[in-house]
Order: C-alpha cells, then structure tokens, then sequence
C-alpha cells in the first residue's frame, strides 16, 4: 500500500460524532477505514450525553481482530493544529475512559497514513461493551447531558453516515428503534 507523509500533518480518526461536529477546521477530509476495531454504543456518558446519575450511551472503537469501521480521516490545518489538538483531547479524555491511540488508516485508493483515534478503555467503568440493541434503545431514548440529548447524538450521527455512503446496519437499526420508542 502506498503511505501518504506529510510534514507534521495530524490526522485524526472521525467514526461518530466528529463527523458531524469536529469543533475545529478541517484542512483535508478522506474515508478511510480502521481495521481491528468497531464502532458501537459501548461508552456510558456521564457528560456530553448523560450524568452520572443517568447515564446516556456513546459510540467508542471497540476492539475487534476480526472487525473494521469506515470513518473519516480529519487533516487538522497546520497553523492551529496544537491548540485543536488541545482543545480535541480536552473534549475526548475527559473522563479517561478513551485512550488516544496512534492508528494506521486505509484511504481509498490504497493509501495508508497514520492518524489519531479514540478508543475505549475496555477496563474502564464506563466501558458497557454487549449491551442488546432494545436497551440501548431505552437508555437513548431518555438520556441528556452537557451537550445535548443522546437522542440526538444518535440522529446525528445516522444522518451524517448516510449522507457519507458509510452503511452501518447496527446504527441504522438502533435509530429506527429510537425512533420508534419517542414515538411510544
């Protein structure tokens, strides 16, 4: 595979909602897939999207030899990329229960860069890994913290995959079951 390099260029792995609210400007966007991880809901969140009395749901990278999640690569723009670095970590490590990890991409074409990712801290109290999809669903549909309802998140998220070409039949499923529960 041919490996694009760059200067000091910072690439960042956007698999939920980064895609649709990155909080920084992007210089290049590329799809790109992470192998060895997938993406679901296995995350509580006690801030964004939930408190710690009840707690909402977040998409994480879950490890997985077998798996792999399409995403986007994010090229931070050179000139603010410390402080947009800062201010992403400020954003995904609040609680440690993300680990930064350094990851390499698969661009279309076949190119290969190295690039930042998120992952869950599966030994983390929050890590909530094998959650059936109707639960979920219940702990969706009523969840809000700072950032807004987990609802939303969700809704987000699904719309920014479809608008990508990213098909992924748990997110969709999930979506449609909260859905239907709003409406219940």
């Amino acid at each position: 595979m041919e490996r694009i390099t760059g200067r000091k260029d910072i690439w960042v792995f956007g698999y939920g909602s980064l895609l649709w609210n990155p909080g920084f400007d992007i210089a290049c966007r590329r799809p790109a897939r992470l192998n060895g991880y997938r993406r679901s809901f296995c995350m509580w969140s006690i801030h964004h999207r939930g408190t710690p009395e009840r707690p909402g749901l977040v998409l994480a990278l879950d490890k997985d030899p077998g798996a792999y999640c399409e995403g986007v690569a994010l090229q931070l723009q050179q000139g603010s990329s410390s402080a947009d670095l800062a201010m992403l970590r400020e954003r995904e490590l609040v609680s440690a229960a993300y680990m930064e990890k350094t990851v390499e991409l698969e661009l279309a074409g076949g190119q290969c860069i190295t690039a930042l990712a998120y992952v869950i801290d599966s030994n983390h109290v929050q890590y909530c890994g094998s959650l059936p999809l109707d639960k979920q669903a219940r702990i969706i549909v009523c969840s809000e913290g700072g950032r807004g309802t987990n609802r939303e998140y969700l809704r987000k998220t699904a719309e920014q995959f479809k608008q990508l070409g990213i098909h992924d039949r748990e997110i969709e499923n999930l979506d449609a079951l909260v859905e239907k529960l709003k409406d219940a």
